[in-house]
């Protein structure tokens, strides 16, 4: 097995998860199978507890893990299915050394840092490692590892010893250290300072690591002079130093480092250049062209309780661009504070309300997220009743499902006081309520976590056409509370129809309406398995639906075609071709590139 570690320096946000992400796709483009773990050294066992604006998003995986945003990242750029042990945090290595030491494994000797929760780190390294996490059976040829925080943090003080102690273990060849540091540019002389990058990479290895490469995030690419100044005082040779300079979107940066021959200086390190091959990127690179090329608009918009940080709904986000781009739009995605659009805020400022409201107007399409808390739950409602009545493309994912669920009940079953009894306990008319089996003292990991399978009730719904025509789908979810059983008959009565219920029939999963252009309630999070080559099916409705273009991609069937994980980190095994004339893409009369880019299937990305 070859590590690949991946630290950063001088300050946090650099952008250390998306550079790993993509030192393992240009690995995996390579020929290469690779993993991936994040270290995350704060105390919580796993980042269920955490409010977005704490930490971003949490993101969910299959085994009902909770944890790090950019494990969504690893998965996305990897097209891979990660576990909750791929993410460490401080808090699980020390609850299982103290687990040990209750149990009296260590045999009365004094539990200490070293070597105990040192070697508790390297063990779950070499135990996650070796998990395949690609479809494919035994260990992957590379595991990349990101080192959250920045060298220097007091907590991640034991981390960098156990990777240090690691390091020597598996020996040389097996082990390559990238540093991602900031190279800064001063307006005032326009000169990129070193500096900064020099103390950092000095902290390292004064703490026993020892880089083999610099990815220096800088405004612009690095000059000559700089390279050979950070070379002589970091003691790194100059084309082992790769600039990640300000790029349009993230896809570019896999093929930055391909550009600067990065994969090549990475396997030479892990000695694989003579078993690697060169990084088969085609689909990426038109995919990333395709990204910059789009200007036809899709205005999306994001009614929800956290606006005020994007990475809260980074999945969404995620998801919602993987639709627009195979759609051949440029995503517009307008924030409104849910908050904003209430009454209350009418009176105390009614600028801000009128802003509220004009943008949720100019929108497309509709989207309410998940959330948790009653801040801002009369505004969701007055915004899914706004695109319910005007015949506006609406998407609600998880509370937003169960929003819809409650504008219904009181608009069209006129029961005003419906209610969940997250919000209001004492409702009489409960169209949410907690589930039976989670828990009211505990809120870490228990709730309904993870892959979960869903039945399509009725296959002539908009749904079960964007997944397919399949039976059932499985999906990731992560909610306490689910809609009220007793109340479904009484809703479809009056118009509602649940398409998709788990495999009791009591749990209900997909909630549509038939006489409206797109308007899709869901309990589970389809954008945690949306990715760049195979959107979500039901983001890909809505921002079809938002241009006029769903009956089209209802049509095309897309998603009952077998797709398969292709060789040198194809997300599908298919190839973008172009069309050409006069030396310029050729565009469709109705303005989308639907039909110029499209992979050897037919199957369009």
């Amino acid at each position: 097995m070859k590590y690949v570690l991946v630290t950063g320096g001088v300050v946090s946000g650099l952008g250390k998860g998306v550079t790993a992400s993509s030192i393992g796709l240009i690995l995996k483009a390579c020929g290469l199978r690779v993993t991936s773990i994040k270290i995350d050294p704060y105390l919580n066992t796993d980042a269920g507890t955490m409010s977005p604006f704490e930490h971003g998003e949490v993101y969910v995986l299959d085994d009902g893990g909770e944890v790090d945003l950019d494990l969504g990242n690893y998965e996305r750029f990897l097209d891979i299915k990660l576990t909750r042990d791929n993410n460490i945090t401080t808090g699980k290595i020390y609850q299982s050394v103290i687990d040990k030491e209750r149990r009296g494994d260590y045999l009365g000797k004094t539990v200490q840092v070293v070597p105990h929760i040192t070697d508790a780190i390297q063990e779950w390294v070499e135990r996650v490692a070796k998990i395949p996490v690609d479809g494919e059976e035994g260990p992957a040829d590379v595991c990349v590892i990101e080192l959250g925080g920045t060298i220097g943090d007091i907590e991640s003080m034991p981390f960098i010893e156990a990777l240090g102690q690691f390091s020597y273990r598996v020996g040389a060849g097996n082990f390559c250290l990238i540093h991602v540091s900031l190279v800064p540019v001063l307006s005032v002389v326009g000169e990129q300072k070193t500096k900064p990058t020099q103390h950092s990479v000095r902290g390292l290895r004064g703490l026993g690591l020892a880089p083999n490469i610099l990815a220096c995030r800088s405004t612009t690419a690095l000059d000559e002079n700089v390279k050979a100044k950070l070379s002589q005082f970091c003691h790194v040779s100059a084309e082992n130093i790769i600039t990640l300079y300000d790029v349009s979107n993230i896809w570019h940066i896999p093929l930055l480092l391909r550009d600067q021959k990065a994969h090549e200086a990475i396997l030479k390190v892990l000695n694989l250049l003579s078993v690697a091959g060169e990084p088969c990127l085609e689909e990426w690179t038109s995919r990333a062209e395709l990204y910059d090329m789009l200007h036809e608009r899709v205005r999306i918009a994001m009614v929800g309780k956290y606006t005020g940080l994007s990475d809260s709904y980074l999945s969404v986000i995620k998801a919602l661009l993987h639709a627009s781009v195979a759609q051949g739009k440029k995503l517009i995605v307008d924030w409104v504070p849910a908050c904003d659009l209430e009454p209350e805020t009418a009176k105390e400022n009614p600028d801000v309300y009128n802003a509220a409201w004009n943008l949720l107007k100019a929108a497309d399409g509709v989207l309410v997220p998940g959330g948790f808390g009653d801040r801002g739950v009369q505004g969701k409602i007055l915004a899914t009743k706004y695109a319910r009545e005007n015949r506006i493309p609406f998407l609600g994912i998880c509370l937003g499902m169960q929003i819809a669920v409650i504008e219904f009940a009181r608009s069209v079953l006129g029961l005003k006081d419906a209610n969940s009894t997250e919000f209001d306990p004492n409702t009489k008319n409960p169209c949410v309520i907690f589930m039976p089996e989670g828990s009211t003292t505990h809120m870490g990991g228990t709730m309904r976590l993870g892959s979960r399978r869903t039945y399509f009730q009725v296959m002539d719904c908009k749904s079960a056409k964007l997944y397919g025509n399949r039976s059932f789908i499985d999906e990731r979810h992560r909610h306490r509370y689910e809609v009220n059983p007793n109340m479904v008959m009484h809703l479809e009565n009056s118009g509602l129809s649940f398409t998709g219920k788990d495999a009791s029939g009591q749990r209900m999963e997909i909630v549509e309406l038939p006489n409206h252009p797109y308007f899709v309630g869901v309990q589970f999070h389809p954008e945690f398995k949306s990715r760049p080559g195979k959107p979500s099916a039901l983001f890909l409705g809505l921002i079809a639906a938002a241009c006029g273009q769903l009956d089209s991609v209802l049509k095309e069937d897309r998603f009952s075609q077998k797709i398969g994980t292709g060789k040198g980190g194809m997300s599908n095994g298919t190839k973008m071709v172009k069309t050409y004339q006069n030396g310029s893409p050729t565009k469709p009369a109705n303005g989308s590139f639907d039909d110029v880019y499209r992979n050897c299937n037919g199957v369009q990305v």
